[in-house]
């Protein structure tokens, strides 16, 4: 290799760099279905719901999606658990009958 083709890296000489990035590969609906974990008929429902439609792209008659683009549209369906609804009644009715406050319920975004 030529000394002009040799590049220096932080006062390292480097026969070769290579830039490495995030990759988000666009996938297709068979492809994030392996990902996702739900089917490819799940997937063509979700791509044409009227109330959250799944982002994709269609390309030469082929429907893409990119990971990160499903990645965000899937936090819309995150769960923080459920609230135990016996428990906080049950807690609530007590501290009645005790004549205090109850707990405050669980705050649901």
């Amino acid at each position: 290799m030529s000394r002009a083709a040799v590049g220096q890296v932080r006062g390292v000489l480097a026969e070769r760099v290579v830039v490495s990035t995030h990759l988000d590969p666009f996938l297709s609906v068979k492809a994030l279905a392996g990902y996702s974990g739900l089917s490819v008929r799940k997937l063509r429902d979700l791509l044409a719901d009227p109330g959250h439609p799944l982002p994709h792209y269609r390309i030469g008659g082929r429907i893409l999606v990119r990971r990160s683009e499903y990645d965000a549209w899937t936090l819309r369906y995150r769960q923080v658990g459920d609230a135990d609804v016996d428990h906080i009644v049950a807690e609530t009715m007590r501290e009645l009958r005790a004549g205090r406050p109850g707990p405050k319920a669980p705050q649901v975004a």
